[in-house]
């Protein structure tokens, strides 16, 4: 098995109203030894902002505002903008997060060319009821059958999270996750305005092709979503994302691990069958919502990649692991190897 470290506590929440009720999920950029953080600040009331935080190395804190960074401007985001992501792509940052207006939780984006100035382009996942949703499917009852465990009444809003782009083109296309319970899907586009209602009927209609990752292990028998933007490596792409099980105490969030082939990465290489890591530090264990480790954000400092999550659902911690040993190791349960 892999070898992972706890590296600890990075953030807690503070005193200040729009902090005071969790710090968590942070999108994480290094740029040379700084890492800047883009982080879920909650108030009570659970009315989310992003707020930042800068490290010097990969766990020291070294500057942190004491306003939120980005806050809700428009009814779609008016309760919160929460679980930030972000990757850079050409010369442009896309700050992925989840738009809610106290009802419907969906993806939206905002990009920058500074890390200070972001432009709002609004929310780019399907906006689509359970009962359009459903009738997409009705001459594929088997396939949908799959996705009514998390149905909710007819008109409302299928909810569309955990928002990763890739940090670079594939095959000249923009490409992200997005995540319909209970799988993952991925897209690919030219630019963000193809993302019109028409592309997302078509895309739904053709859904199981789109499917990136669906449960396959006892730790994410539940679900699996989103976590970290893609690591590029030489033998794939390292996508670190969280699982879901269901213990005698509730929902465990473990951080998985698995490989994609770097020009197709809808083809899978390999997968982890246990955790990279999963709860059990204190902090970890219990919080706003227990058993919780949540990963969103990566920085790679020679060959230790550190992971950046959200602990408790309500404070920011690390892990750090080698790259070239996970790489190695989740080679070795490669599905070739497996045949």
């Amino acid at each position: 098995m892999i070898t992972v470290k706890k590296e600890g506590v990075i953030l807690t929440t503070t005193d200040l109203d729009f902090e005071n009720d969790g710090v968590l999920n942070p999108a994480v950029v290094k740029e040379g030894d700084i890492v800047h953080l883009f982080y879920r600040a909650v108030r009570v009331g659970n009315y989310s902002t992003i707020g930042y935080c800068k490290l010097d190395g990969p766990v020291n804190l070294a500057e942190r505002m004491a306003t939120p960074f980005l806050m809700p401007q428009f009814a779609y985001e008016k309760h919160g903008m929460e679980d930030p992501r972000i990757a850079k792509i050409d010369d442009t940052y896309y700050l992925s997060y989840i738009a809610f207006d106290g009802k419907d939780a969906l993806g939206a984006v905002a990009t920058s060319t500074d890390l200070q100035h972001f432009d709002k382009h609004g929310i780019i996942v399907p906006q689509i009821t359970y009962a359009q949703f459903d009738e997409l499917f009705i001459s594929n009852n088997n396939f949908i059958e799959r996705y009514r465990a998390d149905y909710n009444a007819a008109d409302t809003i299928v909810m569309d999270k955990d928002l990763v782009f890739f940090p670079s083109r594939i095959n000249g296309k923009l490409t992200f996750l997005h995540r319909i319970k209970p799988d993952i899907q991925i897209a690919a586009i030219n630019s963000l305005d193809e993302l019109t209602p028409d592309f997302w009927t078509n895309y739904l209609t053709r859904l199981e092709d789109s499917i990136f990752l669906s449960s396959k292990y006892d730790h994410e028998i539940a679900y699996v979503g989103g976590g970290c933007p893609p690591v590029e490596t030489a033998h794939g792409w390292l996508v670190i994302y969280h699982g879901v099980q269901y213990v005698a105490k509730g929902y465990e969030y473990s951080a998985c691990a698995a490989l994609f082939d770097l020009d197709d990465p809808k083809k899978e290489i390999a997968r982890l069958p246990y955790p990279l890591f999963k709860p059990d530090q204190e902090y970890e264990l219990a919080g706003d919502v227990d058993n919780v480790c949540f990963p969103t954000g990566t920085a790679l400092f020679d060959d230790m990649l550190y992971i950046y999550y959200g602990a408790g659902d309500d404070i920011i911690a690390c892990a750090s692991v080698s790259l070239s040993a996970l790489v190695a190791e989740l080679l070795l349960h490669s599905f070739s190897q497996s045949l």
